[in-house]
């Protein structure tokens, strides 16, 4: 059994947000690659925009409001399912 996370992006076609449902997907497969085991693109209606890794949700655009950045979408990916992956940059702090 494949042990690499399976990431859903489940995405409204009535709204027209099948280029941001691909882009998130091609960001996270530009930074994580093949430690990734699939990323999917579900078409949906109703308004949802919804991200699972290995069915736990990590991003939900109704109760999150609205899209994630790419930094915020990698940090969720990561503390999820791969927390040894150091983001680089995204990963330093906050300045003060």
């Amino acid at each position: 059994m494949d042990a690499s996370p399976h990431i859903t992006i489940t995405y409204c076609t009535q709204c027209n947000w099948l280029l941001r449902a691909s882009w998130m997907a091609s960001e996270l497969l530009n930074t994580f690659g093949t430690d990734l085991g699939s990323v999917t693109l579900v078409p949906g209606t109703g308004g949802v925009f919804v991200i699972d890794v290995d069915g736990t949700r990590i991003w939900d655009r109704k109760s999150d409001g609205g899209f994630p950045g790419a930094a915020e979408l990698k940090r969720r990916v990561r503390d999820t399912a791969l927390p040894d992956w150091n983001l680089g940059h995204s990963d330093a702090a906050a300045p003060e």
